[in-house]
């Protein structure tokens, strides 16, 4: 259902009641967003402009996601199995590896499922999990590569203190904080848009739940001043 309140706030003598009335409009989706949203699931267009495409782009799909995990899933086996590549650096790309595992498998196998169904439907909650860890294995990707970056510059700046400066311990607590900082920050997100209230249509122009396409769903207001 479409809820659209048009306000014309033109006239100055009004305009007391145009601010009276867009707090009771934010006090109503406030509270229509924590007692529930209108729209319960997504429908996700994906290719569905282009039926005769979906056969090759499942094959496709499919074969880069296995060659992904397959060398991923190498590249972690090799580095922990290799004692000469336990290294701060060797470290952190087996984590950074990991990462894109985690960020390949939370959108990959329900596009894949998705290919061949008639209609192509992911539920409110579902569409926020998937935004949540899509969101927080970016960012947690983005601090890690921080990480690298800051791994790199105390070798080239203290090459003679590099073991002292980049020991085990700190290594730890950077890969830790850097999931940590990521999922909060995706958490922080992911709690700020669904509770909004999503009047429809129900309908993402995408193939999962990303930022842009999600708040396009957010149209129950409009003003026009």
């Amino acid at each position: 259902m479409i809820c659209r309140h048009r306000l014309h706030c033109g006239v100055p003598l009004l305009s007391q009641v145009c601010v009276l009335s867009l707090w009771s409009m934010g006090n109503m989706s406030t509270t229509k967003a924590w007692n529930g949203s209108s729209v319960t699931m997504f429908i996700l267009l994906g290719f569905a402009d282009h039926p005769e495409l979906q056969a090759p782009l499942f094959v496709t799909f499919l074969g880069i996601y296995l060659v992904t995990l397959a060398w991923k899933l190498a590249l972690i086996f090799l580095i922990r199995g290799d004692t000469h590549l336990h290294t701060p650096m060797y470290f952190f790309l087996s984590n950074l590896s990991f990462v894109d595992i985690c960020y390949s498998s939370a959108l990959a196998p329900k596009m894949l499922t998705d290919v061949f169904q008639e209609q192509k439907t992911i539920s409110f909650l579902g569409c926020a999990a998937q935004f949540f860890f899509f969101v927080g294995i970016c960012l947690t990707e983005c601090f890690l590569l921080i990480s690298m970056a800051y791994n790199r510059y105390a070798t080239i700046s203290s090459p003679l203190l590099y073991t002292a400066v980049m020991s085990r311990g700190l290594c730890t607590r950077m890969v830790v904080g850097a999931y940590v900082s990521g999922f909060l920050s995706s958490l922080v997100q992911t709690s700020f848009m669904f509770q909004l209230h999503f009047c429809g249509p129900n309908i993402v122009n995408h193939f999962f739940c990303d930022l842009p396409p999600v708040l396009a769903e957010y149209n129950c207001f409009t003003m026009v001043c």
